[in-house]
This record gives C-alpha cells, sequence and structure tokens, in this order.
C-alpha cells in the first residue's frame, strides 16, 4: 500500500501481539497440570513440616516438643494425602478436558517427590527420633522406599498395562500405606519389615484396579476420613491414638486385600475361557 502523504509504501501496524512468537503447545500449562504442581507443591511441604516439626526439635532437645512432633506430624501426612488429591484429580481432569504434551512428565516428578521423597525421608525421621529405632537401618529402609518408587514410576512409563489396571501397589497408595506403618507405632523389626513388604508390592507384578468411577469416589472419601482421624489425633481427642491406629490398620490391610479383588477377577476370567474353548471343541 502506498502512504497518500509520503508516497512511500507501507505496511499497516500490525495488532498488539501479533509480532510475539506464539509460545509452544509443549510449554503451556493446562488445568491438569496445576494440579500437578499442586502434588509436588504438598509433597515438599511434606518434608518441611517433617524437618521443622520433629527432626529440628529432636536434635536441639526440645523435651517440650511432644506437642508440636504430633501436629507437625498429622499435617505432614495430610499434605501427602492433599497430593493423593492432587494426583487423582490431575488424571480425571486430563482425560475431561486435556493435558499438555509435558504432563506425562509432570506427573511422574511430582510422584517423585510426593510419594518417594516424602514418606522416605519420614521413615528416614522415624528412625533417628523412635527410642528403639536404629537410624543406619531405618536409613536403608528408606532408601529402598525412594528407590521402590523411583522404579515404579520408571516402569509406568514404559510398560503399558491393560485399562483399568496398575502393575504394581499404585505409588500414591504405597506412600500413604509406609506412613500407616509409622503411625501404628510397631516394635522396630515389624515396622521395618512391613516397610520393606510395601516397597515389595510397588515393584511386584501384582495387579491393582484403577480409581475410577466409584472406586474414584470411595478412595477419596477414605482421604478425608484419613485427615479426620490424623486431625482428631493431633488435637489429642478423645480416643484419637485408638482411632488413628485403626485407620492405619485398615490401610494395611486394603493394601493387601485389594490386589486379591484382581487376581479373583483373572482367575474367573481364565476358567470362563476355558469354559469357552471347550464348549467350542464339542461337536
Amino acid at each position: 500500500m502506498i502512504d497518500p502523504d509520503t508516497q512511500a509504501g507501507w505496511v499497516p501496524e500490525a495488532d498488539e501481539g501479533d509480532g510475539e512468537e506464539e509460545m509452544p503447545l509443549s510449554l503451556r500449562l493446562s488445568i491438569a497440570d496445576t494440579l500437578t504442581l499442586g502434588n509436588a507443591t504438598c509433597g515438599f511441604m511434606a518434608v518441611y513440616f517433617t524437618t521443622t516439626g520433629i527432626l529440628i526439635p529432636h536434635l536441639t532437645g526440645n523435651d517440650e516438643s511432644t506437642g508440636m512432633a504430633r501436629h507437625s506430624a498429622a499435617t505432614a501426612v495430610i499434605l501427602m494425602l492433599c497430593a493423593a488429591v492432587f494426583d487423582l484429580c490431575d488424571g480425571l481432569v486430563a482425560r475431561k478436558l486435556r493435558s499438555s504434551p509435558m504432563g506425562a512428565e509432570l506427573d511422574n516428578l511430582s510422584d517423585l517427590i510426593s510419594f518417594g521423597l516424602a514418606p522416605a525421608y519420614f521413615v528416614l525421621v522415624y528412625g533417628m527420633v523412635a527410642d528403639d529405632a536404629h537410624q543406619r537401618v531405618a536409613a536403608l529402609g528408606a532408601i529402598v522406599v525412594l528407590l521402590a518408587v523411583v522404579l515404579r514410576l520408571a516402569r509406568f512409563s514404559c510398560v503399558t498395562m491393560k485399562d483399568g489396571m496398575f502393575q504394581g501397589m499404585p505409588s500414591p497408595f504405597g506412600a500413604l500405606t509406609v506412613v500407616s506403618i509409622v503411625l501404628l507405632e510397631l516394635p522396630f523389626v515389624a515396622t521395618l519389615l512391613a516397610i520393606l513388604g510395601i516397597a515389595w508390592l510397588m515393584v511386584s507384578r501384582v495387579e491393582y484396579p484403577k480409581p475410577r468411577g466409584r472406586l474414584a469416589v470411595a478412595m477419596l472419601s477414605w482421604i478425608v476420613l484419613s485427615m479426620g482421624l490424623l486431625a482428631a489425633w493431633a488435637f489429642d481427642a478423645p480416643s484419637g491414638q485408638l482411632l488413628l491406629q485403626t485407620g492405619c490398620a485398615l490401610q494395611l490391610v486394603m493394601g493387601a486385600v485389594i490386589p486379591l479383588f484382581a487376581t479373583a477377577r483373572r482367575v474367573n476370567n481364565f476358567r470362563d475361557n476355558r469354559r469357552e474353548a471347550r464348549a467350542a471343541q464339542l461337536p
């Protein structure tokens, strides 16, 4: 086009922002990604409360820190429960809306913080503050938990499972079960063996159902109930300790019982297939 005043060629001004290069799709955060980052934040804050409320008072010899340690332990576990809620919701939102191309990587990294580092650190601190614990052995148990989550997340990224199933105990469920074992205040040897058993379940080939539909609602309800039990214990409510131990014991029972349903379903499917095959062979 020609400018009528100068008779020189000119180009119309671009709309504001047109000259800026559009952000690549891979760098845009979706709603699901924001929930995933909430998961990572909760995991980091769980480590923070475990350090400032349990470990530091113990190292400084603060004899009046029992109540604060109980509050901090409850807060740390509640934050891990919140991380599990974020982890559950980001998958649901990603399926309903969309997730960015880096959503899967964000999810694995956040899970590593909230369900790998945070519970492993909780076990490590338990080994330092508990009266009958052995610090170095507890540190070994914490390393096993961390490596189990690392291996489980790596395998999850590489192995394709049939729809609706996980191979190995999911890391959020495993992390909460490990923390429940610590809160049960069992003898040290029993605690360590149970923790190692959960670590094995996370890397095993035992099948666990994915939390969808009614199972997702049941899981959310259980998390809310667990938060209530932790709050009752933290504020020294009547029978709060008994309620907490009951909830932790139920968490352990669920970890052992849930895969039995998947195993029973697989056995029934195998039997049905054999019956159909025999029926097809009959004249």
